[in-house]
């Protein structure tokens, strides 16, 4: 898995990579289209809905969202990254910061409709996700929704058969959701999986005590 550093030694080349795997259907990122289509219709149904993008990479979701005239606050721990990303969003809050110790002290007691993250809930470690989960359930406002597309299974199994396919491929440094697990772990939220290739999809996160997202 990569560091801050390999990211910003990756963020020119990025976008590039990931559409070559895609293309080619391949592990990791067969189904990226799809992942970031049904995101960013699930936000688009609520015009004018904040958002906050936990690991934006280039900005290629973001600033779509942002485009649409979302208020977009975003955090990455690569500089070079959050830079290719202001260029397509120069009026976004963008921060840099590592999410997976927490979020940014400048957004301490915010609140917003929709928290996303694409292709990097996999820096959480397993141990930490349901509570990592949890701290983002609580920053929803009333009906949120957290959506988080990546590299993720609904069980062990679609896990261990994606890894025996890919062979040297896989990254071993990366710990990929299963949505079974999670849910078991979160009988206080609401969880559900969205499955858009043999390696990806989306997870959709609520409180039970909120309403329902409209």
């Amino acid at each position: 898995m990569l560091n801050s550093k390999g990211f910003d030694e990756w963020a020119a080349g990025y976008d590039a990579s990931v559409r070559h795997s895609h293309d080619a259907g391949e592990y990791p990122f067969a189904g990226y289209d799809a992942v970031l289509s049904l995101i960013e219709a699930r936000v688009n149904s609520r015009p004018g809905a904040d958002v906050l993008d936990l690991g934006f990479g280039t900005g290629m979701l973001t600033a779509r969202l942002y485009a649409a005239g979302h208020p977009v606050a975003g955090v990455d721990f690569s500089q070079n990254m959050l830079d290719a990303a202001r260029t397509k969003m120069p009026c976004a809050e963008l921060y840099l910061y590592d999410f997976t110790r927490g979020l940014p002290p400048a957004l301490e007691g915010r609140t917003f409709d929709f928290i996303i993250s694409t292709y990097a809930f996999h820096h959480v470690p397993d141990a930490g996700k349901p509570a990592f989960l949890l701290e983002l359930s609580r920053r929803l406002s009333p009906g949120g929704e957290c959506l988080i597309g990546d590299v993720a299974f609904e069980t062990q199994a679609e896990l261990d058969a994606c890894h025996a396919a890919a062979g040297t491929a896989w990254d071993c440094g990366e710990d990929y959701a299963v949505a079974q697990l999670l849910a078991g772990a979160l009988p206080s939220l609401r969880l559900s999986f969205a499955r858009l290739s043999h390696c990806a999809g989306v997870l959709s996160i609520g409180r039970h005590d909120s309403p329902q997202p409209v």
